[in-house]
């Protein structure tokens, strides 16, 4: 009688075993809800494609779906990508909405800077950096690093590899860039990853392990990584690892940039007139004037950590796919050389150059170029929010404390409800007006650089950074997509390629 229950019991699962996976062949059908898994089975079974099948299902649903997590976890999330959704949440809405507790849990290697930073202490922080990024002197260091770090850096690495016909990863390269000119307006220290050999650098290694870390957090019950965490097993263990190599080395540019500017008597160096400041020493010397932020070494250390991380593989990520989809648009490609031309002056046609900052502001195809490719490929493809009590979104659909309102950003830009029927071309006129002027297209449509209040701070800085890379790339160099080579987005809190960008280049001008 037991063994006939047994095969009873195994008839049973096998029969529900068979019926799920069947189900998991096909795409068409919506996530199954099952009892204390929830969605979970769905979710692992689809995590290499989550982007696309977020797409697809919230193009079924309307705009907006709720996904159960497993009991017990607080794991529910209601994705949307409704632009009155995303205008309640982020501006009219937004006193009752916040990060919530476990935001700043998952990312506590971000301590208590900007990104993680609620209420008042977020408002301190946000008007210092306001203060910070409107000063002259933060402006002209801005543009200085960037264009130097071009030219000596990338161009000389780019040289380097055509003139020896190599096959080069151009995402591996703007992260090196990034890294660089980041930490550089950030701390004022170059890093040195960017050069011909191409070397390991721990510090930007340490930041790519945290990332990955944070994103694997996100797929893992709260209970079961902070298990880890406590234990220091796994890819806990790997984060202690990487957060003491940060800590190290961020402490030890606090430690000397404090001792530059008290050896100046607490003053900007006399240069900084005419060659700008970076960031920390502008923290440093601004801190005991107004604001009242108050700071020690600590805190200062998060503040400096999360202006990199907000620099550095964004305007990486936005880089790869905007040349990605230039190298496969050829058309693209000509309307902006031809862009390029009309700015560059007769003595300087013909030849290898760099453009300023004023010939950058006359690009609006460029700008509508680069502006297509955050639509389409956001760097950071997922943002979400927690009310703090219950309140319910223009669409009608009801959210209370710990339920997640996740915006996949990816997927909104794949809407024909909010892009139109022609959503998934790579349109730069889309961001052109009649008059040849740059459209405002509103936040809530395009979130890449979020909405309302806490809108990034950083978007003219990353425009700036994007177009001067682009602009003298694309003038001076031809790119040609290695064959056979697959671009597949990948799974992490930036969205990157998988297997980067390998490309060959030759010199136009040579």
């Amino acid at each position: 009688m037991e063994a006939l229950r047994f095969e009873y019991f195994e008839i049973v699962l096998a029969i529900l075993s068979f019926w799920y996976i069947r189900r998991l062949r096909f795409d068409d059908g919506l996530p199954w809800n099952w009892p204390l898994v929830g969605m979970m089975p769905w979710i692992l079974s689809k995590v290499n494609r989550v982007h696309d099948m977020c797409t697809k299902i919230l193009n079924q649903e309307g705009g907006t779906f709720l996904l159960k997590g497993p009991w017990f976890t607080n794991m529910d999330m209601l994705f949307t990508v409704d632009p009155a959704n995303v205008r309640y949440v982020l501006n009219d809405g937004y006193a009752n909405f916040h990060k919530g507790h476990e935001f700043k849990e998952i990312f506590d290697v971000l301590g208590d800077g900007i990104v993680n930073a609620e209420f008042e202490l977020w408002k301190i922080q946000r008007k210092h950096s306001q203060f910070l990024f409107s000063l002259p002197q933060f402006r002209k260091f801005l543009m200085r690093i960037s264009t130097e770090k071009v030219e000596i850096g990338l161009m000389t690495v780019l040289d380097h590899v055509s003139q020896r016909g190599q096959v080069v990863d151009m995402q591996d390269l703007f992260q090196r860039l990034t890294f660089d000119t980041t930490c550089m307006f950030v701390t004022g220290y170059d890093p040195g990853c960017l050069d011909v050999k191409l070397h390991e650098v721990p510090f930007s290694k340490a930041m790519d392990q945290t990332e990955e870390v944070i994103f694997t957090r996100h797929l893992m019950p709260q209970t079961l990584w902070k298990l880890m965490r406590w234990l220091n097993v796994g890819s806990e263990k790997k984060m202690s690892q990487a957060k003491k190599i940060i800590d190290d080395e961020l402490y030890t540019y606090i430690k000397r940039k404090r001792e530059e500017v008290s050896s100046r008597g607490g003053k900007l160096d006399d240069g900084a007139e005419g060659n700008g400041a970076d960031l920390l020493t502008l923290y440093i010397t601004e801190e005991d004037k107004s604001l009242g932020l108050e700071n020690n070494d600590e805190f200062m250390k998060d503040i400096v950590l999360n202006h990199i991380l907000a620099g550095r593989d964004t305007t990486s990520s936005a880089l790869t796919w905007f040349l990605w989809l230039v190298i496969t648009h050829p058309q693209v490609e000509s309307k902006i050389r031809a862009e390029l031309k009309a700015v560059t002056p007769p003595n300087e046609a013909e030849k290898r150059k760099f453009f300023s900052d004023e010939e950058l502001g006359q690009l609006p195809y460029l700008h509508g170029a680069i502006s297509e490719a955050l639509r389409l490929y956001p760097p950071v493809p997922f943002q979400h929010k927690e009310p703090i009590k219950a309140d319910v979104l223009p669409t009608g659909h009801r959210v209370h404390p710990k339920l997640r309102v996740m915006f996949s950003l990816y997927a909104m830009g794949r809407m024909a409800t909010v892009w139109g029927e022609d959503c998934l071309e790579f349109k730069p006129e889309r961001w052109i007006s009649r008059d040849g002027s740059i459209k405002h297209v509103p936040a809530y449509k395009f979130t890449t650089f979020s909405a309302g209040p806490r809108a990034c701070l950083g978007k003219k800085v990353a425009y700036t950074q994007m177009k001067a890379v682009a602009a003298a790339l694309i003038y001076n160099y031809n790119f040609k997509m290695v064959e056979g080579h697959k671009v597949i987005p990948n799974l992490s809190m930036i969205l990157l390629m998988t297997h980067g960008l390998k490309v060959t280049i030759t010199d136009r001008w040579s």
